[in-house]
């Protein structure tokens, strides 16, 4: 009795557990089938292709490309007018005065003026007169054209057309010629090392570029767009690197290399622990234990016109110059620095900067510049 009624509890209580375990699994069942759905994933469309598609590769940035600089050759006749037009009050000036009805002591006080201002210097200027009255009482020059040939034969004994002013850039033996380029910051010492790499490429020549003027930040940087514009090599230290050791590594390039020529800009300012020439000269010794310097040119801005002078003698005494650099020749009515300069130092004018053009660094030539200033 005790056992069936045991066996009836035990069967109540699997029904009623059952039905709870159905009731449940009912309930997750419906829990399952109401579940919002999961937000639908929007894909692109695939392009449409003919065949298979290979990924572009990205592009490399296109290397710059090297510039072909104009002929040297030439290059100051073409830019003659440039020079003219800022000579012309000294043109137009003397050859009014030349041909006036009489030419009596104020006028030539006035031919005198109009030289000194044009920074011939007193000598040449003494010279130029006397030689202009001896002959305009013996020749009667009355006309523009006589007063004009006149003028232009005085003028380009004085500035003196047999001189050598080829720059030394071909030597005999087989290294490479080397150039240091000299001056003070502000001339354009730097621009000018880049534009002569620019004649020396244009005509033939291998150039190796030497940025010793390690004192100014941005001269390395400037001298390096210049070397890239006409693939030429370029050797550069730190700033504040020991410019002599920067030269001393760009001739050693250049030797390695065989190339025909090594243009080292150099500092153009007092350092703050030795002077100015001390290190100039520093780096000339330094460099002649690689090969010997053939050229040493002095970059000058024509419109200082004395004070230049002064600069000139002051390097000339530590490194020899061997040629000058006119600068700004083109925005000065005072082309008489030519002739003072040159005598001043006994070393001709080899190079003259008539503007702010990358091949505005010209050869110069007597007869053009004196032509220039009559025009």
């Amino acid at each position: 009795m005790e056992s069936g009624l045991l066996y009836a509890l035990i069967a109540l209580a699997v029904l009623v557990l059952g039905g709870g375990a159905v009731l449940l699994l009912r309930r997750s069942s419906n829990r399952a089938i109401e579940a919002p759905p999961a937000r639908p994933q929007v894909t692109a469309p695939e392009p449409e292709a003919d065949g298979d598609v290979a990924l572009a590769e990205p592009e490399a940035p296109a290397a710059p490309a090297t510039e072909v600089p104009e002929p040297s050759a030439g290059r100051l006749a073409r830019l003659r007018a440039r020079l003219a037009r800022s000579n012309t009050a000294v043109g137009k000036g003397l050859l009014a005065l030349l041909t006036r009805d009489q030419l009596d002591q104020d006028t030539w006080d006035e031919v005198e003026e109009t030289l000194l201002a044009a920074d011939l210097g007193v000598g040449p200027t003494q010279e130029l007169v006397a030689a202009l009255q001896r002959r305009t009482r013996v020749e009667g020059v009355s006309d523009v054209a006589g007063a004009r040939a006149l003028l232009r034969e005085e003028l380009l004994a004085l500035v003196d057309p047999t001189l050598d002013r080829s720059v030394a850039t071909h030597v005999a033996d087989d290294r490479p010629a080397v150039v240091l380029v000299v001056g003070v910051n502000g001339t354009g010492k730097t621009t000018t090392t880049g534009k002569l790499a620019r004649v020396l490429v244009a005509d033939g020549r291998s150039v190796v570029l030497g940025a010793a003027d390690t004192f100014r930040a941005a001269a390395s940087q400037q001298l390096q767009t210049w070397g890239d514009r006409v693939g030429a090599r370029v050797v550069t230290g730190p700033e504040n690197a020991d410019p002599a050791a920067v030269a001393f590594d760009a001739v050693k390039h250049a030797v390695d290399e065989g190339a025909d020529v090594c243009v080292i800009d150099t500092a153009g300012r007092l350092h703050t622990k030795t002077g100015l020439m001390d290190e100039l000269g520093k780096v000339k010794r330094v460099v002649e234990k690689q090969a010997p310097v053939d050229e040493v040119l002095l970059v000058l801005d024509a419109t200082t016109g004395q004070n230049g002078l002064r600069q000139a003698q002051v390097f000339s005494e530590v490194v020899e110059v061997t040629g000058i650099v006119l600068t700004k020749l083109d925005g000065t009515a005072k082309g008489g620095i030519v002739v003072a300069v040159q005598r001043e130092l006994g070393v001709p004018v080899k190079l003259v900067g008539l503007g702010e053009g990358p091949d505005d660094l010209a050869p110069f030539d007597a007869e053009a510049f004196v032509d220039a200033l009559l025009d």
